[in-house]
This record gives structure tokens, sequence and C-alpha cells, in this order.
């Protein structure tokens, strides 16, 4: 049995959570750092990491390539909120003899926020609220969701609830991605086209694609410039799939209608970032997972992962 885990350090915690939300008196003994920001330069992430045996990162805001995993001599157990993290490397952590592994998570909370951005900007909410407190009153006029037509990039998980939400709706819902079949979309109840159709003919395009070298840059300008002039496309699943600077070219010349975007090429998103100030925009900071039963599932679980730990039998385990 390994000796119990004794400093925990927690990542990334903007809100200041962490201690509220997780059942730490569960584990006595141990001494828990949390930390609220996110530190990019390498050097000072080792510094600061060093010390701790374990470490909870929350999502891919911290990744741990193989130079940091190979550089903190302490670290035997490091845990990342939810079941996946592909920016840390699970092959040098088992060859390190770390412990790679993950915690539960709660529902599809990315669908909710997909949702509030498709909604907002279809009917022009953050300009009508700022112009409502300014003391005007319905300075414009916006879209209905029902007999329009929605274009869901990816029908996973939550591409297909995403779709199933636009049904409801009364939309007319069309789906494309690389790997997707007749049977598929028979299954969500959409109709696959190709990817030009979908991007000519949809009033809202919608990204739900993990992001791989395959996806990375998959909306460039070339597919904006096919997008209806009065067009929104809403990305809530990673930056990198739209080429950033082709979008805010497109919003900026007003070849398409706007964009709803929670999720960027670099994150937290820093001060001066040119899509903050590009038009006809609805920004949220990267907030699909950020739900109050989400995180009571991540820092419960991450309690559960180094109680299983100090036992000798490690839990949920991400495999190389």
């Amino acid at each position: 049995m390994p000796d119990a885990i004794k400093r925990l350090a927690i990542l990334d915690d903007y809100q200041g959570v962490a201690m509220s939300m997780g059942p730490w008196d569960r584990l006595p003994g141990l001494e828990v750092t949390v930390f609220r920001d996110t530190i990019t330069d390498r050097a000072a992430l080792v510094q600061r990491l060093a010390p701790f045996d374990a470490i909870l990162a929350m999502r891919e805001r911290t990744p741990f390539p193989r130079p940091l995993i190979e550089a903190l001599p302490n670290l035997r157990l490091l845990v990342t909120t939810a079941a996946r993290n592909r920016s840390i490397d699970a092959a040098a952590c088992a060859e390190r003899g770390v412990v790679f592994c993950g915690t539960p998570s709660f529902g599809d909370p990315t669908v909710d926020i997909t949702w509030g951005l498709i909604t907002g900007l279809m009917r022009d909410l953050p300009a009508q609220q700022a112009a409502l407190r300014a003391g005007q009153w319905q300075t414009s006029v916006g879209w209905g969701l029902e007999g329009r037509t929605l274009g869901v990039v990816g029908l996973g998980k939550l591409g297909a609830r995403v779709a199933k939400v636009g049904l409801a709706f009364g939309m007319k819902v069309v789906a494309w991605s690389q790997n997707l079949t007749e049977e598929r979309a028979a299954e969500v109840g959409v109709t696959r086209v190709d990817k030009a159709t979908l991007l000519s003919t949809a009033d809202v395009v919608t990204l739900h694609l993990i992001l791989s070298d395959r996806s990375h840059g998959i909306v460039g300008a070339a597919d904006l410039a096919q997008m209806k002039k009065t067009a929104f496309i809403v990305n809530t699943s990673r930056g990198p799939l739209i080429d950033q600077d082709a979008l805010i070219a497109a919003l900026k010349a007003g070849t398409i209608a706007g964009a709803g975007i929670d999720v960027f090429d670099i994150e937290p998103l820093p001060p001066g970032h040119p899509i903050l100030a590009a038009p006809n925009t609805f920004l949220t900071p990267h907030l699909g997972y950020v739900t109050q039963q989400n995180y009571r599932a991540y820092y419960e679980g991450t309690v559960e992962a180094i109680a299983a730990f100090n036992a000798g039998a490690p839990v949920r385990v991400i495999a190389p």
C-alpha cells in the first residue's frame, strides 16, 4: 500500500469554490493548496508544483506534457476533472509511475450554454439588455427559432442533444461531420448533408467536435464565406476549431450576422484580445462545464480518487 498523499495542489479555481464544494474533511491530514490563477511559463509552473505529491487539473486549463510531468519529482497522483483530458500525457504518467485518473461529471451542461448563445444571438439579447439599461426600448427585431435551419457540425453525444433541442423548437436540423453516417443522422432524427450544404443553408451553425489534428481549423475563411449573411456561428467545443482571424475578419466585414463563442484560442482570454472588439458577438468565458452540479462531482471525485490511491486501489485510472 502506498504512503498516503500528503499535499494536494488544486489548479485554476477561478471562482474560489474548491474548498467549499469538496468534502475534504474525509481526508484528515491532507494539506490542500488552491491556486486561482493560470501559469503558462514552464519554469514557474515547475517551481510552483514541485512540492506536491498530488495535483488536480481543471479540464485542459493547465496542460501536462511529458517535460512538465518529468520535472515534478514528488508527483504520484494526477487527477483531471471529468473522464478525459487530451492535454495530459498519459504515457508519460505511466512511465514515471504517476497514477492518472479522472472524476465523475454531471450531465451535459454545454448543451445549456449552446442554446443560451443561440437564443441570445437570434433575439439580440445582449444588445437589447444594454439598450434597456440605457433607457431605450426595442431597438432591433430578432429571429424566432421555429422554421429556421440549425446546422450541427458533429453529431456525437453533445451534438445529438443540441440537435434534439433544435427539433423541439421546431427547427429544421441538418448535420455534417467527416464520419457522420446516414444511419446516425436518422437515429437522431436529422438530415445528413455535406459540409458546403450545411454552411450555405443553415441559419445557425453550431460546432460539437473533439479538437484533433483533423478538426483543427475545420471552419476557415472559405467556410465562413459560404455562410449566409444572416447566419450565426456558435462554438462551445474548442476554440481552434474555427480560424479565429478569419472569424474576426468575417464579423468586421459583416459577411455573417454574428458569433456566439464560449471557447477561445487562448484561455483565459487576455485583455485586448482581438475577439473582444469584434462586432456582433456574444462571448462567454468557457462556461460550458461550469455548473454547481459539475464542480461538486469534480471535487467529490477527487476526494474519492485520493482515498482510493491511499488504499492501494486507484479508481477511474486513465490508460495511455
